[in-house]
């Protein structure tokens, strides 16, 4: 049974929380302020902490802070609730290491959800660092393009920075650039709301997710112009882009030239 904790001032609100959770079937434990979700975060190890932020004494940034200082309780995933939710909210939270936000008042339905995806993505990582990743690479031809299909982390090449935090993100743009994937789809993947996603990648890396998606597929319109002869339509679709012409004028914005420009100067290179 899994256990979650919910630290919440407001004893209604903290109530309510907890009866959800014991009827979906979770172990609810509950503190009425920081100092005491800190012990019962020690003493119970839960799955999972819902913390308010506005909380008298000690707030939830201050608890977070000391969780994550703590060996016992550093790996704990927690979502942060608050009633109003900056920029600099976000920012603040996404430092001292929150996974997510929920907004208050939200409803139960809102609240379970997020509990439920934030577990999931917990196990998912936990499944992720338990076995080691195989570090051979091989080179396979698909369709008369030389493909590089990889069986460690994307970052091995240097592509991605290396951001822990946002590998997961990584992989699934890896594994998804040539479809027609949008910031939604990588924050559903990773469990993270929208907002949150955009600026912890902005924070971490000066890049929004639509830029690394579009730097990725720039990457791999790269490796088919100068490695085989397809056309600049296949070139386009095998990149993630259902429009040719979109896709150049794209291209031209990156590189200050056309795919076929850039292909006919990338290969004469060698030779001059």
């Amino acid at each position: 049974m899994q256990t979650i904790l919910i630290i919440e001032d407001e004893t209604q609100t903290r109530n309510i929380f907890l009866k959800c959770l014991a009827f979906e079937g979770f172990q609810a434990v509950g503190a009425c302020d920081g100092k005491t979700g800190i012990e019962m975060a020690q003493k119970h190890r839960p799955d999972l902490v819902v913390c308010d932020i506005m909380m008298p004494d000690m707030d939830g940034y201050s608890v977070l802070s000391a969780l994550r200082k703590m060996e016992q309780t550093a790996s704990i995933p927690l979502v942060f609730l608050s009633a109003k939710v900056t920029m600099a909210d976000l920012r603040r939270g996404m430092e001292l290491g929150a996974d997510d936000y929920l907004t208050k008042p939200c409803s139960i339905e809102q609240f379970l959800t997020a509990v439920s995806t934030r577990l999931e993505r917990q196990a998912q990582l936990e499944r992720l660092y338990s076995t080691q990743p195989n570090l051979e690479t091989d080179s396979v031809e698909a369709d008369g393009a030389l493909m590089l299909e990889s069986r460690a982390s994307v970052n091995d090449d240097g592509f991605f920075p290396h951001c822990p935090q946002l590998e997961t993100a990584f992989r699934f743009i890896e594994s998804h650039f040539s479809q027609a994937i949008q910031l939604d789809d990588v924050a559903q993947e990773v469990g993270y709301s929208a907002a949150y996603l955009t600026t912890l990648m902005q924070e971490q890396t000066g890049y929004t997710v639509k830029r690394w998606i579009i730097e990725r597929r720039m990457a791999q319109a790269r490796l088919l112009l100068l490695n085989t002869s397809k056309s600049i339509k296949e070139v386009a679709e095998a990149s993630g882009y259902v429009d040719a012409g979109y896709f150049s004028r794209q291209f031209r914005k990156f590189h200050d030239a056309s795919p076929q420009a850039w292909r006919e100067m990338s290969v004469a290179k060698p030779t001059n």
